[in-house]
């Protein structure tokens, strides 16, 4: 039995729904049958026989828009018609070309190439991306480390000795790097033959919205995936361009400890990475613009936070406004508005000001894509960029900057490009972890945030009242629910503490369920686990927690 093939064409112009119907009743009136059209990925699916595509494509051009490339839609890909598109070239080269090779690339690679697409992946430096190979491994390789060695000798335990001396750097830095090459081998570079795909050394920049320049050489590519990511940023601090300064890439390469540190910028890396050199001795002082350090954690764990730093031996200066920094010799000095100092001297200065994203030699205007006012490529909720055949995912985009939520959307976005009915990102009950000793960890909405829709309750248990903690002798820290006063649905989940990040994966699958914290509160919770506590919390909204007997009864 003959079956009516089912198409995909590209549709440039659309900019509304109101452009969605015009260009859905120009096929109709074609001859195509169960039309689709998405104007926010400028595409149109339909059903018709091969015969009267040209005369589709002429209803769509009398109808005001532009036909571009159509692919017919079988399972378990999306195949390139042979004929020319309406440039008059021939088919692609390309079914996919992906620019970049973190784990937003790496992702949508092994996505398309199930599929069965022809695949091109482009990368300018080192394979692997910003987390295996300056982010994530690296950084929290040392950082366990050095917790190690802190704790070693500041441990809370009579009796054990407390084991003191001098960490040596380089070892622990060449360790780290055989670490990285080891990880960078096994989870990307021995994947690309495994998954049938190219790597190819090279820069990649636009000629034309399908064709790329790599070294110069065009291809031509169906879809394209821009994951280049992003670097550190530096801010507008007069002198500081001029400075020998530290980054989140550099930090992580010193071989001696620094005498003394000031940290620009007190979010996830300035703490993690300043902590770090306070716990291996280096005098530290946190420097943030905002009100308070960990400025975007519920204020509770802010301010647990600066408590632990500072017994440490830190300093955390906020509300500073940094307007010059100067060299003498070794020796870096900060001035401005320092909290109690008009000026501070240090060995080094570290600067963790966020990051920017890595797009200015990829030529995106010969390819139309927008960005926002901060340089990042802006996408719709499917990923799509202003070219709807072009996708960016990871850092090179404004969403939340984790090696998971890149990972997520460069295969979500991979999916779109080959799919009639493509899905929305989703953040909803997506976790962040901070690696500080002890961590930071949440899901879900802020107390802030949740009274901006909801009426709302809370819920502060200090970890002070966990049987684990106390056992650890470990009770810095806390756990804050966030809970719908009227439903009971929990909202949102925000710790600080030893093993914070395993803590609220439990928090992310109660937000999945739409749990009501009675709940939570009636569930089955080891005893002497970390994860109690949440049920401990969700018991605190509605009884006095000191007065519970073991296991939370």
């Amino acid at each position: 039995m003959n079956r009516t093939p089912f198409w995909e064409l590209e549709v440039v112009g659309m900019t509304c729904d109101s452009c969605a119907r015009h260009v859905g009743e120009a096929l109709t009136s074609a001859g195509a049958r169960d039309v689709e059209v998405n104007w926010t990925r400028g595409t149109a699916v339909f059903t018709a026989p091969q015969g009267i595509l040209d005369p589709i494509k002429v209803a769509v051009a009398a109808s005001g828009y532009e036909p571009g490339q159509i692919y017919e839609r079988t399972e378990p890909r999306v195949q390139p018609v042979s004929q020319t598109d309406a440039a008059g070239r021939d088919d692609y080269e390309w079914d996919l070309v992906i620019i970049g090779s973190g784990s937003a690339a790496f992702a949508a690679a092994i996505k398309a190439t199930a599929t069965g697409a022809s695949v091109l992946m482009v990368e300018r430096g080192t394979p692997g991306g910003t987390c295996v190979n300056i982010g994530c491994v690296p950084s929290k390789a040392l950082l366990r480390a050095v917790e190690t060695f802190h704790s070693a000798g500041h441990h809370p335990f009579a009796g054990v000795p407390h084991l003191s001396g001098r960490v040596d750097l380089a070892a622990l830095v060449q360790q780290k790097n055989a670490l990285v090459d080891t990880l960078r081998q096994a989870k990307y570079l021995d994947l690309v033959d495994h998954y049938g795909f190219e790597l190819r050394t090279g820069l990649a920049s636009f000629i034309e919205p399908h064709t790329i320049a790599i070294n110069g050489q065009p291809a031509t590519a169906a879809k394209v995936l821009i994951a280049t990511g992003a670097d550190p940023a530096i801010p507008p601090i007069a002198g500081l361009a001029e400075m020998d300064y530290l980054t989140s890439t550099t930090a992580l390469n010193l071989t001696e400890i620094p005498g003394s540190v000031a940290v620009i910028g007190a979010n996830a890396i300035g703490l993690e990475l300043g902590q770090l050199f306070s716990q291996l001795g280096s005098e530290v002082t946190f420097l943030d613009i905002a009100e308070r350090i960990a400025p975007f954690e519920e204020p509770e764990i802010s301010a647990a936070l600066t408590q632990m730093l500072t017994q440490e031996g830190a300093v955390v200066i906020t509300n500073a406004h940094i307007t010059q920094v100067t060299t003498s010799g070794n020796r870096y000095t900060l001035t401005g508005d320092l909290g109690d100092l008009s000026e501070l001297s240090v060995d080094h200065i570290l600067v963790a000001t966020g990051r920017t994203p890595n797009t200015a030699q990829l030529n995106l205007q010969a390819a139309g894509i927008n960005t926002d006012e901060r340089g990042f490529i802006q996408t719709d909720e499917h990923l799509a960029t202003s070219a709807s055949h072009i996708y960016a995912a990871g850092d090179v985009i404004a969403s939340p900057q984790f090696v998971y939520v890149a990972a997520y959307e460069g295969a979500l976005a991979a999916t779109n490009m080959f799919s009639p009915t493509p899905s929305s990102v989703d953040y909803a009950t997506m976790p962040r972890v901070t690696f500080t000793s002890p961590q930071i960890a949440s899901v879900g909405l802020t107390e802030a945030q949740a009274r901006q829709r909801h009426s709302v309750k809370t819920a502060i248990l200090p970890m002070s009242y966990v049987p684990r903690a106390i056992v650890n002798q470990s009770t810095g820290g806390l756990l804050k629910l966030v809970a719908d006063s009227e439903t009971d649905e929990l909202l949102g989940a925000h710790m600080i503490g030893d093993n914070a990040g395993e803590v609220i994966q439990a928090a992310v699958y109660a937000l999945l369920n739409h749990m009501t914290t009675k709940a939570i509160a009636d569930n089955f919770h080891a005893y002497l686990t970390m994860a109690e506590a949440l049920k401990l919390a969700a018991q605190a909204f509605d009884k006095d927690i000191s007065t519970l007997s073991c296991c939370a009864a």
